[in-house]
């Protein structure tokens, strides 16, 4: 019969034994550290019964501190607020003062004597803004006879308000910088047409923002404002400080920098009002601090216009930087409120001096305290070649400009299925048009027409309505080209549509 037991190895009874010996060993530690605290009857009768047993155990402790913990000096603070601590134990070494009482009390008699100081400056300040009080505007009692020649008109200026030294750092009563600057902005509403997408259907929608008044020559009154805020219209309207409205045209665009200038007949502007509107004064932004009053009014939401306040947060602020369409890379931050309709507004400083262009384009629900404006000193090259261009009116029917071409929008879908550019389609062009003899070619999309931007075949049509025949005009287009779109322009001069 085989026998199958193993033998133990001899590593596995050497592991035994080592588990034994240890076992031992720690159970002999335990009964020697055991009798040795029962044996020990000085300690207990000393700690437990006598003050001789306290001091004793004190010297012992101490006598085991190491040599640096017994050079350590801890140190108390003496006084309380019930009395005198170092009376009660006089052997406790005392804390001297991070400060000296002297310089606490210089601190005390400087913060005393504050509050008298911004009263007199506050009340300089008011003197002050009371010698600088711009005049009465003159009566409006005239009668028609009376009035000049329209190419006569002049409009008054802004008067800036002479802040005394200490108004840039609080500034609480704005109600005379207000008063100077608010003729010179105006509410600029916007008629344009709006594609639903759900229904398959254009409507008619209103869209508002603000305007500042700039310039005039013989003819018209210029007015300063965001691009975004005149985009796709089809009729533009300006309402000044006492509710007059008048129909306004534009004039000149500058999409990339979201400016724009408008422009009012003189001829449609009533005598009364021309009394109390005025031009803006333009000050300097490069000048501007971080932490200076900042003061924005415009037509907050369309609901007319209101005046919000607050300080310049940040300079030079880059938040298009992704977005190579926008040269917008040195805007000014502030605090003050900026909301939908706000832009196109007047940002002004404690003198009422224009120092930016309010825009609301950047307008988002997780945003609060942060408000943007264009530096209106990167705004002033921009708007002196604006308003050298020729001021955009409707033309009659019989002498309308016509393009020649049959287009179709590119939707949503496609712009995001297939990449295309946004803008019209050219699904055909008519022989012996503007459009054949400017090369523009089947497949081709328009996005610009003298650089306003186009998105739908209506919008070319209402762009053409400001258009004469035989007048020449830049288009951009997108042609494809080895599988991608790349950018070009042509110049088309207009036709005269045949019957």
């Amino acid at each position: 019969m085989r026998n199958n037991k193993k033998k133990p190895s001899v590593f596995k009874n050497i592991l035994i034994i080592a588990g034994c010996m240890l076992f031992a060993s720690l159970y002999a530690v335990t009964a020697l550290y055991v009798c040795d605290g029962l044996l020990d009857d000085d300690f207990y009768a000393t700690a437990v019964f006598t003050q001789k047993g306290l001091e004793q155990s004190d010297t012992q402790e101490e006598e085991s501190l190491p040599a640096w913990a017994k050079r350590v000096e801890i140190e108390l603070e003496l006084e309380t607020e019930t009395g005198d601590w170092a009376s009660d134990y006089p052997d406790i070494i005392g804390q001297e003062p991070r400060f000296d009482n002297k310089t606490q009390e210089a601190e005390t008699d400087e913060a005393k004597t504050e509050p008298e100081t911004k009263t007199e400056t506050k009340e300089d300040e008011t003197d002050e803004a009371d010698k600088t009080q711009p005049s009465e505007l003159p009566s409006e009692a005239r009668t028609k006879e009376s009035q000049p020649p329209k190419r006569d008109v002049h409009i008054g200026s802004v008067q800036t308000i002479q802040q005394a030294d200490t108004a840039k750092a609080v500034v609480t009563d704005v109600t005379e910088v207000v008063k100077a600057a608010m003729p010179c902005v105006v509410a600029i509403t916007n008629e344009y047409t709006a594609y639903d997408y759900w229904y398959d259907e254009e409507y008619d929608e209103e869209a508002n923002g603000s305007g500042i008044i700039i310039s005039q020559n013989d003819e018209e009154l210029l007015i300063l404002t965001n691009y975004h805020v005149v985009q796709d219209a089809n009729d533009l309207y300006v309402q000044f400080i006492d509710d007059t409205e008048v129909v306004a045209y534009a004039k000149g665009v500058a999409p990339n920098e979201d400016l724009a200038v408008v422009s009012v007949l003189l001829e449609d502007v009533p005598n009364t009002t021309i009394e109390k509107i005025a031009v803006a004064a333009l000050g300097d932004s490069d000048t501007l601090e971080v932490g200076e009053p900042s003061i924005a009014i415009g037509n907050s939401l369309g609901y007319g216009q209101s005046v919000t306040t607050g300080v310049i947060s940040a300079l030079n602020c880059d938040i298009f930087e992704e977005d190579e369409e926008i040269n917008l890379n040195s805007l000014i931050q502030t605090d003050a409120a900026i909301n939908p309709g706000n832009s196109g507004g007047a940002l002004l400083n404690v003198n009422g001096e224009v120092v930016g262009i309010n825009s609301s384009k950047i307008a988002d629900y997780a945003i609060e305290g942060m408000g943007y404006a264009i530096p209106i000193n990167t705004a002033r090259p921009i708007m002196e070649e604006l308003v050298k261009k020729e001021t955009k009116r409707k033309v009659a029917s019989d002498r309308r400009a016509f393009l020649g071409i049959s287009g179709t929008d590119v939707s949503e879908e496609a712009v995001m299925k297939y990449e295309m550019p946004e803008g019209v389609y050219v699904s055909s062009v008519l022989e012996g048009t503007a459009a054949a003899q400017a090369g523009i070619k089947k497949g081709d999309i328009i996005t610009a027409i003298d650089e306003e931007q186009v998105t739908s075949m209506s919008k070319v049509q209402s762009i053409l309505e400001y258009y004469e025949a035989d007048t020449t005009a830049v288009l951009t287009l997108m042609r494809i080209k080895d599988g991608t779109y790349e950018k070009m322009t042509v110049d088309v001069t207009f036709g005269l549509k045949q019957d």
